[in-house]
């Protein structure tokens, strides 16, 4: 069989396409208001927060609380989840199981007898760790506020917990509270929405039971409001060109901005700066470089096979102060529809358009490398993909081996600009350097045989 010969013009309109619906995403992102945040990726994506009123007398109210991440690769890492919500009325909380809040508040208007949880009017309530007492906790709680995403571990993705509520003067019924919150940057909640009361089944399945009343609460992420920098940055390399293409200068910051903190190579950061609260997210405190991201992410090009070719890809941590646990990446390259094996992380593709299939989810195996250590020697986890070189597309040039998108623990990434990719050799060159290696070699054989 032939080899097929491509178009090189085929690779000026795809990458023109690639150039323009960047511009699109761009326009459409930044179009809507941020507090949608459409991922494209994960089109369905969101947290739903379902409130279910189990039942309701006139001087109390029992409530069931899920926490449900249904993102595809997001997920909620330490310190966790702490939702919060407005109370209508007067209302407090009596007891809770599963979770507790943060503050009990100012229940001096409850004299006499046991004093309420809460008497916050705008409580905040946050999981209970692993380990609480048994008779504190309900089913699917206790797991210090982390969700895992959907593709990851499908068995830990929600959070359940249950309170009984009470108003201190209107004994009217039940007020589905407002302004809800997760506590998780970049997170903006909805108004509740009342939709069918959740059924659950008891005796084997053989009787089922209701809700009095059920609302959703949805949550969608932005990049946008989480953080106003990126997070991680790409670096590229290739086995057929010496160049190694570094991250973008002043990707996530810039060395002497306001704000802008790193320790230089051989330095230690003081004990001071090292929070040892679980409640509260560690600050980001980077080494030193030239772009200034806690995350790098470097994909190599490895190899090339007669049928086959082989990438390498490679995550940094350059956060001194932080761990990444439960960590995922996501890429986005044509040739991942002809994945052949990943040979030490997990993956799964993401699949949302049908006969697309060009993105997929990479994360770190249990107990082997689903933790990313602080910056170090051990701050690294790295992988290496064989991938079936498809004869429809598949081409080294124009930076084609490359990937399209990065993403890392759900934020997009910053890649180099397309005109620095690493290049194939220049033939033209190439075979005028071997012309004229060719003359020297000849003439040094007539030198040769003419002394002899």
């Amino acid at each position: 069989m032939g080899v097929m010969k491509i178009n090189p013009f085929y690779f000026v309109v795809q990458r023109s396409f690639d150039v323009i619906s960047s511009f699109i995403i761009f326009f459409l992102l930044s179009s809507v208001s941020p507090s949608y945040g459409y991922d494209p990726l994960d089109p369905h994506g969101n947290i739903t927060i379902k409130w279910d009123l189990l039942q309701s007398n006139p001087g109390s109210n029992d409530v069931k609380v899920s926490i449900l991440n249904f993102q595809l690769y997001r997920h909620i890492e330490q310190p966790g989840w702490k939702m919060g919500w407005d109370w209508t009325g007067d209302e407090v909380i009596w007891a809770m199981q599963g979770a507790e809040a943060t503050e009990q508040g100012n229940c001096s208007r409850f004299k006499g007898g046991q004093l309420p949880h809460c008497c916050e009017k705008s409580p905040f309530i946050v999981d209970l760790l692993p380990g609480a007492p048994y008779n504190m906790q309900t089913t699917n709680c206790c797991k210090g506020g982390i969700l895992s995403s959907m593709i990851q571990d499908p068995s830990k993705f929600g959070a359940v917990f249950q309170m009984s509520t009470s108003a201190a003067t209107d004994k009217s019924g039940f007020h589905m509270p407002e302004n809800f919150t997760i506590g998780v940057p970049g997170y903006t909640c909805a108004k509740p929405v009342q939709v069918a009361p959740s059924k659950y089944s008891s005796d084997g399945g053989r009787r089922w039971t209701q809700a009095l009343g059920t609302w959703n609460v949805t949550c969608m992420y932005s990049q946008f409001l989480a953080s106003t920098s990126p997070k991680c940055c790409v670096s590229l390399s290739a086995f057929y060109n010496s160049t190694i293409v570094p991250c973008p200068k002043c990707s996530c910051s810039c060395q002497g901005l306001p704000g802008a903190k790193c320790v230089k190579f051989g330095e230690t950061p003081s004990l001071l700066q090292q929070i040892k609260d679980s409640n509260r997210e560690s600050p980001s405190l980077v080494r030193c470089s030239q772009h200034m991201c806690p995350i790098r992410v470097h994909w190599h090009v490895k190899q090339s096979y007669t049928h086959y070719w082989r990438v390498k890809i490679t995550v940094n941590n350059l956060n001194i102060l932080k761990n990444y646990s439960q960590w995922n990446l996501v890429a986005l390259h044509p040739n991942l529809k002809s994945l052949i094996q990943v040979f030490s992380f997990n993956y799964e593709p993401l699949n949302q358009y049908g006969q697309i299939n060009d993105t997929g989810i990479f994360w770190g195996i249990e107990y082997y490398n689903d933790m990313l250590l602080q910056e170090g020697e051990s701050g690294n986890v790295q992988t290496e993909m064989l991938l079936l070189k498809d004869p429809d597309m598949f081409t080294f040039r124009e930076g084609w081996g490359f990937p399209r998108r990065i993403l890392f623990n759900g934020d997009e990434c910053v890649m180099p600009p397309p005109d620095q990719y690493p290049r194939l050799p220049n033939t033209a060159q190439l075979g005028a350097q071997l012309s004229f290696s060719t003359i020297l070699f000849s003439l040094w054989l007539l030198i040769l045989c003419a002394e002899q």
